[in-house]
């Protein structure tokens, strides 16, 4: 994919997707690492990260992560997940970002010259289309290489661009390590 120097980009992380697919190609995201690779690859105006999160619970294994990227140049956009039991009785969270992202994408076409979308679900096929059509270029973020691919092929097909998130392992792969930042 062409990254021009003087391109305003911006990352849209739908991070339940993002943990998946990075935990499918086994190895774990260094979200600093993250930054600065896109940040060498045009000017960096966006990074937005999208979760859902138990507000009931004291502790949560995301919170941490949210708090780091809250304070380390992420834009991070929650919204309370929702539990429940499902007909077998296993406890269930439901936590769908989808429309806070899609819209943030949409309305970003108009001040942004490329979106990174990181995510391969391809619910997000016509919003795709939508920054499109305002002039945005969209590269989407996911695998075809892990197993099972995690990327829709209406999505892929729409974007301008596709980078296999395998690709950049060596580029935002963490160096082992319990926590997702370097800070400690």
């Amino acid at each position: 994919m062409t990254f021009y120097p003087n391109e305003r980009i911006g990352l849209f992380i739908d991070g339940a997707n993002l943990f998946s697919t990075s935990k499918s190609l086994d190895f774990d995201i260094d979200y600093r690492k993250l930054l600065e690779e896109f940040r060498k690859r045009g000017r960096l105006v966006r990074a937005n990260y999208y979760t859902a999160l138990l507000e009931n619970e004291d502790f949560t294994p995301l919170k941490p992560l949210v708090d780091w990227l809250d304070y380390n140049g992420f834009n991070v956009v929650t919204k309370p997940a929702k539990e429940f039991t499902d007909e077998n009785g296993r406890r269930r969270i439901k936590g769908d970002m989808d429309v806070e992202l899609a819209v943030d994408i949409i309305s970003a076409s108009k001040y942004l010259d490329h979106i990174l979308l990181f995510t391969g679900d391809g619910d997000f096929r016509y919003a795709v289309a939508a920054c499109q059509q305002l002039g945005a270029r969209v590269t989407v973020v996911s695998s075809l290489k892990a197993q099972p691919p995690m990327i829709s092929d209406d999505l892929r097909r729409q974007a301008d661009g596709f980078i296999d998130l395998a690709d950049l392992k060596s580029l935002i792969g963490r160096n082992g390590g319990r926590a997702n930042r370097d800070d400690e």
